[in-house]
């Protein structure tokens, strides 16, 4: 893109002109059928319309009538749900075929739009779908559509093996045995609030015609408003995905969980995307000679401070949340998004639904540095004070103190050798906020995780500090009991919560790093291994239930972090955290927190008063029937205590 171009599309002059508030794309009803296309650079445009949606099936060519604002509009009285379009679009000299940026539904590999009459795609019951009320706590457990239930002892059918389908089985077993609760059943059981779906919008690096055992983390967006056809039972019919996506959601919510999408408006799969074809060079981020801007490390970068991606992006969002009742939005890199959007949309969402009825968390990084127009501020860490406190941001903080630093494999962190800092586990326990280095305002802004789909899981990491022999596939006792120590950290600090799927059960990818392209084989769940670790699920099951009976670190308020009202290191490797426990409910006024990472068992001498152990080495589920404890208290090697004081 040339530099004057650049400059054209930056200008306040090219906003005020050019700026459009009409929503876009095709809408079809009773009524008829109307297609809005913005393109202000275009000097023709040319809606096509086809009986399917590949191969050559062309019905009419029709010219769209200029409109202001750069607007192109066609209207009639007919019905053309499922009819496929696509448009050409003449801009620089060049004319241009383009499916619909906008595009709410679309044919095979998401190369030809459809007008689609969204009412009938509706499943039974859809009107009176809700989510269900807030839980006290928030417990996200991250799954991939085809990772889910892609195991055949999962007990699911072949044909819904890896699909929207299999999120809608309320009650399968492992290989099928009536007993052991597997996907949906066993996630009712662990007691997590929020399931996040890993992006389930319509993705380029699947063929969606091609056999079932590709596979694909999904972070490379096509269509952002369609689902994602290869999770279909029929990706070649347009409607099925929108139905299945949205039986999917009302399932999830009839089981209890509230929904998540993992949203990736940071860059598109290929920079010749639908939206670079209709505005060539508007809606992304180039350098001053002119060559893409790449801080998603996929090519390109979105230009989220022009006003119309802004626009595209909420429009997205409140799409999503209205149309297919999302409850949250986790975005990806959000460190490459401008705040005052990221504001923007918080405002949205709490305007139409309720203030934090609708979540919203991301990545406050970025992958390099990006190109953004002079003053943008964007969503990294360093600007989380400029955010809603209500914006949620993943905390590496904690992840690293307790497992290692990130971008070394073979780091330790507390629990696997790295030392004692009680300093920075004292930060862990307050969200790191109102921490010397710690940036966010509130516990609200704090998302604690151990492992997310990114890089190691937190039980590969274990095995890589400790098993020279990298047995990934064997559970051994020593790192067992590092897992539920972590686990008990991240579970005792203030903030949301967040865990990869199967991290609970020790989940392996055998040591692999960043497996957004492996088989499916390596990235499935292992439901055998949730069985055969059960209790090490059991434990993290403990920890949630009591999670909801701890106002104290359940408290997301500025001044959550004054709970905290000691902090110690009774021994090497030891730290002690004294807890207000207070608040409406409470059974414990106080807790201490107690964290071991010797590899000999030590003595804590506890506060003047009588304690009840809620959780030690063995049960998370010792609040059920506390034992009392006074002056002192076994904390056994590598381990935690928690225990509360009425």
């Amino acid at each position: 893109m040339t530099t004057g171009m650049k400059q054209t599309f930056d200008s306040p002059a090219f906003r005020e002109k050019y700026h459009c508030g009409v929503p876009l794309g095709a809408f079809c009803s009773r009524e008829g059928t109307e297609f809005r296309l913005w393109a202000p650079t275009a000097r023709f445009v040319t809606l096509r319309l086809y009986r399917e949606g590949t191969g050559e099936c062309l019905l009419e060519r029709i010219p769209l009538r200029r409109e202001e604002k750069g607007l192109w509009r066609y209207a009639t009285e007919r019905n053309l749900h499922g009819v496929y379009y696509d448009y050409l679009v003449t801009a620089d000299r060049k004319t241009q075929s383009t499916a619909d940026p906008y595009a709410r539904a679309c044919g095979l590999n998401g190369g030809r739009s459809m007008a689609v009459d969204l009412s009938r795609t509706d499943p039974e019951g859809w009107a009176g779908d809700k989510a269900p009320p807030l839980p006290p706590e928030t417990v996200i457990y991250e799954i991939h559509v085809k990772d889910f239930s892609w195991d055949p002892a999962a007990g699911v059918p072949p044909e819904y093996r890896g699909k929207f389908k299999a999120l809608c089985l309320e009650n399968t077993t492992l290989n099928g045995d009536g007993r052991r609760p597997t996907c949906l059943a066993y996630l009712r059981e662990l007691g997590v609030t929020h399931i996040q779906l890993m992006p389930v919008f319509d993705y380029g690096s699947v063929d969606e015609g091609g056999g079932p055992e590709q596979f694909n983390w999904g972070y490379d967006p096509v269509n952002y408003n369609v689902p994602e056809g290869s999770y279909s039972t029929d990706p070649a019919n347009g409607a099925v995905r929108v139905r299945e996506m949205k039986e999917a959601v009302q399932s999830l919510h009839r089981n209890g969980f509230r929904v998540i999408m993992d949203v990736v408006y940071n860059h598109t799969y290929r920079q010749d995307s639908w939206l670079g074809r209709t505005v060539p060079g508007y809606y992304y981020r180039h350098k001053a000679d002119g060559t893409l801007s790449d801080g998603s490390g996929c090519g390109n970068d979105l230009a989220s401070e022009r006003s119309m991606c802004a626009q595209y992006i909420l429009d997205s969002v409140l799409y999503w949340a209205e149309e297919y009742h999302i409850d949250g939005f986790r975005f990806d890199l959000m460190g490459l998004l401008d705040v005052p959007l990221m504001n923007r949309i918080r405002q949205e969402l709490d305007r139409r639904w309720g203030r934090g009825e609708k979540l919203m968390l991301g990545e406050p990084w970025a992958a390099g540095e990006t190109a953004a127009a002079p003053g943008t501020v964007l969503a990294g860490k360093e600007h989380l004070a400029g955010l809603d406190r209500w914006i949620g941001a993943f905390c590496d903080g904690t992840r690293d103190a307790v497992k290692g630093d990130l971008w070394s494999r073979d780091a330790a962190g507390f629990v696997n050798g790295g030392g004692l800092d009680a300093d920075r586990l004292a930060c862990c326990v307050k969200g790191w906020a109102n921490c010397p280095d710690g940036l966010m305002k509130a516990p609200s802004q704090t998302v604690n995780y151990l492992s997310c789909h990114d890089d190691w899981t937190l039980w590969d990491r274990l095995v890589y500090t400790g098993d020279r022999e990298r047995r990934f596939a064997r559970c051994s006792l020593e790192l067992l009991r590092q897992n539920r120590l972590a686990a008990a950290i991240n579970f005792t600090c203030q903030g949301h919560l967040f865990l990869l799927s199967g991290e609970e059960f020790a989940r392996t990818k055998q040591g692999l790093k960043n497996t957004y392209a492996a088989s499916a084989e390596i990235n499935r769940l292992d439901w055998s291994r949730a069985w055969a670790n059960r209790e090490l699920v059991d434990y993290y099951k403990g920890l949630i239930a009591l999670r909801m009976r701890l106002p104290g670190l359940r408290d997301k308020s500025p001044g959550a972090a004054a709970r905290v009202l000691s902090v110690t290191a009774p021994a090497e490797n030891c730290a002690a955290v004294l807890l207000d426990n207070s608040g409406e409910g409470s059974v414990w006024q106080r807790l201490l927190l107690a964290y071991s990472a010797s590899r000999e068992a030590v003595s804590l001498a506890l506060p003047r008063g009588k304690w009840e152990i809620l959780a030690d080495a063995e049960s998370s589920f010792a609040w059920r029937e506390p034992a009392a404890a006074e002056d002192t208290v076994r904390l056994e090697p590598v381990s935690a205590l928690i225990l509360g004081q009425r």
